[in-house]
């Protein structure tokens, strides 16, 4: 099992990279970062660092570690200054990047910033268009497309990506959204409890069927909340109030039980957030914990 590392982007730069530096130094897989310019409604006020920006930058800090994003949406830039950008972040880190890709969903940022969100519809649609251009950029094809969203002419990548096959990411949950995983992602990734991952990969599966695919052909990833703590009270309180969001609370042996469950489910790779991990001071005894426990798990 990977296990990898998703820092805020909330937090001072330094604390990012201390992080990621010592994630990078201890064997941790990948390092990702969200892809919003605010937080949600009750929390838009807070400073997000812009996505973009931060990968480039972590490629040139970090020698090992690979580096995506938890993702990019595809109602913020344009399909081929992605495409180009993501060449260029690919040569930065000697062929260290996963290009994570979404169809985007928070409304008040697309309100704030006047930018189209759409129906879950129209999102899938341009989705679709938007995962095509890119991928065939990343191939070092000549592009045309006239769609409903995204129109290039003889488009191309003059530069070329270190890997032979730079892989993509979607970050998907939706049955419709399922369907757009089987045919175009290399990777797969939600949030998610063992039980739900399981019923999602069952409906991964049946799509792949429909088209051919091995099923086994897509990595998967998963995240929850986590919060490392002996207080049992403290655990509890912090499962309630992660409302919809899957949370993992309790000393690192807790968390290897999710891991050995969602390895049971068919996952990858576990991406953890240190958004519950308190100072930075203290967190590489956190992440060296949770290592050390699944790696017990053997």
């Amino acid at each position: 099992m990977h296990l990898s590392f998703w820092p805020s982007t909330t937090q001072p730069w330094s604390d990012v990279v201390a992080g990621v530096r010592h994630a990078d130094a201890t064997g941790w897989h990948a390092v990702y970062v969200a892809d919003h310019f605010m937080g949600p409604d009750d929390f838009e006020h807070q400073p997000w660092r812009e996505a973009t920006a931060q990968l480039a930058a972590l490629a040139a800090l970090t020698d090992r570690i690979r580096l995506s994003s938890l993702v990019l949406s595809a109602t913020f830039r344009h399909p081929a200054v992605v495409a180009n950008w993501a060449v260029a972040v690919d040569q930065i880190s000697d062929g260290r990047l996963t290009l994570g890709l979404g169809a985007g969903w928070q409304e008040n940022e697309h309100q704030r910033y006047g930018l189209d969100l759409g129906t879950p519809g129209e999102r899938r649609r341009r989705f679709v268009e938007y995962v095509g251009i890119v991928r065939g950029l990343l191939d070092g094809e000549t592009v045309s497309s006239a769609g409903d969203w995204f129109a290039v002419e003889g488009a191309h990548c003059p530069s070329r990506p270190v890997q032979d096959h730079l892989p993509i990411l979607i970050g998907a949950k939706g049955e419709r959204m399922l369907g757009v995983v089987a045919r175009h992602a290399d990777e797969w990734n939600q949030w998610s409890t063992p039980e739900s991952m399981r019923v999602a990969a069952e409906n991964l599966a049946r799509h792949c069927d429909e088209i051919g695919r091995d099923p086994a052909s897509i990595h998967r990833s998963t995240q929850a909340l986590v919060l490392v703590t002996d207080d049992r009270a403290r655990a509890e309180r912090f499962v309630e109030r992660a409302g919809t969001r899957p949370a993992i609370a309790g000393p690192p042996s807790v968390f290897a039980e999710w891991v050995a469950g969602w390895a049971d489910a068919g996952v990858d790779e576990v991406i953890v957030p240190d958004w519950s991990m308190g100072p930075v001071e203290g967190r590489p005894e956190v992440l060296d914990a949770l290592r050390a426990a699944v790696t017990d798990l053997g």
